[in-house]
């Protein structure tokens, strides 16, 4: 309800409360408050453990990529001592031969399946809709999942050479765009 004199405040909507007032400062740009502007064009996307270290190899990348294949392959020998106790579980319950040797034969397939998955994604992008439909066997696989990751991190960040190609090629797209737009004539200014 409005007030007596019959106007509405500005910064109060009837049946809503207080209306938050509007601001007609403007925005301070980046040169003018000290902080370096982002450059323009594409930027490259980050890894998982490695942000974007992986473009200019610097920021600790060394001693990441040293830690990423240090802790996949202690991840891996946990992953194998613990399917060894699965396996003396088996053992211990009597299950049969035949059972045992499906069990084991599913996790050797599964994580050869899965290693060669995850180095296949190192050097292009999976299908989303694959990738849902293995996420079992994957997880089964887990083994051959982590020595991926720890032998593509003896060579470089494990997605590396996919994501260089994709900011590369990003990167050339924007420098022609530019300069297609610097030569179009319609854009110069016409002398008086």
């Amino acid at each position: 309800m409005p007030p007596a004199g019959g106007t509405v405040r500005p910064d109060h909507a009837p049946g809503r409360g207080p209306v938050a007032a509007r601001s007609d400062n403007r925005r301070v740009s980046d040169d003018e408050n000290g902080t370096p502007a982002t450059p323009a064009g594409p930027h490259p996307d980050p890894l998982r453990f490695f942000g974007t270290t992986w473009v200019d190899h610097e920021g600790g990348y060394a001693a990441r990529r040293a830690g990423v294949a240090a802790g996949s392959l202690a991840a891996a020998v946990v992953g194998c001592l613990v399917l060894r106790f699965a396996y003396q579980g088996l053992e211990i319950a009597a299950v049969g031969r035949f059972v045992t040797l499906m069990v084991v034969g599913m996790f050797a397939v599964c994580s050869a399946l899965a290693f060669g998955h995850t180095w296949g994604s190192f050097g292009k992008r999976p299908d989303p809709d694959r990738q849902a439909s293995l996420r079992g066997l994957l997880a089964i696989g887990f083994i051959g999942s982590l020595l991926a990751y720890f032998f593509r991190s003896l060579t470089e960040a494990p997605g590396e050479k996919l994501h260089r190609e994709e900011y590369e090629t990003a990167r050339e797209q924007y420098a022609k765009r530019t300069a297609r737009r610097t030569r179009n004539p319609s854009r110069r200014q016409r002398s008086s």
